[in-house]
């Protein structure tokens, strides 16, 4: 089993705390993460993209000029996609990106984001996280106290409020709870802190 290091708040090391390996343990698959990544990207997008066909456009109710006679190529429309001001052909319209992985791809992808940020010592697990008024100075103590001066996520066991304020201001800086952990979240933040209780309820769900 992965063993860790576990800090109180100020910084200090005041144990070590270990993690379920089936977890935090396994070699990371780099396919699946890049896979997650994907699909997550994918689903953030708003997709209400739209351009204006034949039938939208404004104009064109009448036959510009006679079929025959002329001497000029027949026209049906002064709308038609190959007039100026016409209707745009298969342009892009209001659709939704996002699709979906299979649940066991979508958990080992999870388990290999973990792992890897263990994997990089990149992984700090607080013995308890407490804040009793919404202060970000609190949270920068924090980080500074572990030597954190990157992007960060922390991962509490149940939403708190006043741990969430406390580091909105901060850049870089992204509170969650355990059910909203993400793939997405864990590549782009540097460095994980998770509290003990979030640790060892990931390591038992995820598990």
């Amino acid at each position: 089993m992965p063993k860790v290091a576990l800090y109180n708040q100020t910084g200090s090391q005041v144990g070590d705390v270990e993690l379920n390996d089936a977890v935090f343990g396994i070699e990371p698959n780099e396919h699946v993460l890049h896979e997650a990544v994907l699909m997550q990207r994918a689903s953030l997008r708003q997709g209400t993209h739209d351009v204006k066909n034949r039938s939208e456009v404004r104009g064109g109710g009448r036959k510009p000029w006679r079929q025959k006679g002329t001497g000029r190529a027949r026209q049906g429309s002064i709308r038609s996609p190959q007039w100026v001001g016409g209707g745009t052909v298969f342009g892009p319209t209001p659709r939704s990106y996002s699709y979906k992985l299979p649940k066991k791809v979508r958990r080992l992808a999870l388990k290999s984001a973990l792992s890897s940020k263990v994997n990089e010592e990149s992984l700090f697990v607080l013995d308890n996280l407490s804040i009793e008024a919404p202060k970000t100075k609190e949270v920068k103590a924090i980080l500074a106290g572990l030597n954190v001066d990157s992007k960060a996520l922390i991962v509490t066991l149940e939403k708190d409020e006043v741990v969430a304020r406390s580091a909105n201001n901060l850049p870089g800086v992204k509170v969650l709870t355990v059910s909203e952990v993400n793939v997405l979240d864990l590549l782009t933040h540097d460095k994980l802190i998770l509290t003990k209780e979030a640790a060892e309820k990931a390591g038992e769900v995820l598990a």
